[in-house]
């Protein structure tokens, strides 16, 4: 009778066990960043491009290095960002006035005439994620998560 108890029990496939937060989270962002590369591709644009650019919109200029620890990717992913902007006309480099060594990445005309566009974009995709998950205060979400 022990036997076909045990039996019985191993047939049962075990419990799925409770999604941890980091799980919960790591999914939420891929939705939410799935959801807004979907809507800057309409400008032929990537979620990192966007990052960038919304970087350099404060006009100080910025070096790789700053660049980097600010959008949390790595140097050489960076470089090919930069890269691919610059191509575009959207960023420009220039050599620092005081050290000659170093290059700042700055935002273009252009490329601030396509923020705008990116940022409305960026705009409908936030307002609808807020509506669909009756968001009023993300902010109260991100303050309690940085409190842990």
């Amino acid at each position: 009778m022990a036997a076909e108890q045990t039996v019985g029990a191993a047939a049962r496939p075990p419990a799925a066990p409770e999604p941890l937060l980091v799980e919960l989270v790591t999914l939420a962002h891929r939705r939410l960043s799935g959801g807004l590369a979907a809507a800057l591709a309409e400008e032929d644009c990537t979620v990192d491009q966007w990052r960038l650019l919304r970087v350099l919109a404060d006009d100080r200029g910025h070096a790789m290095g700053e660049l980097a620890q600010a959008l949390l990717i790595p140097q050489a992913s960076l470089s090919r960002l930069v890269d691919s902007l610059a191509d575009s006309g959207w960023v420009y480099r220039r050599q620092d006035d005081q050290d000659r060594r170093r290059i700042t990445a700055h935002l273009s005309r252009q490329g601030r005439t396509r923020l705008t566009r990116l940022d409305a974009l960026a705009a409908a995709h936030d307002a609808a994620v807020r509506r669909a998950c009756g968001l009023t205060d993300p902010a109260h979400v991100l303050r309690r998560l940085a409190a842990l």
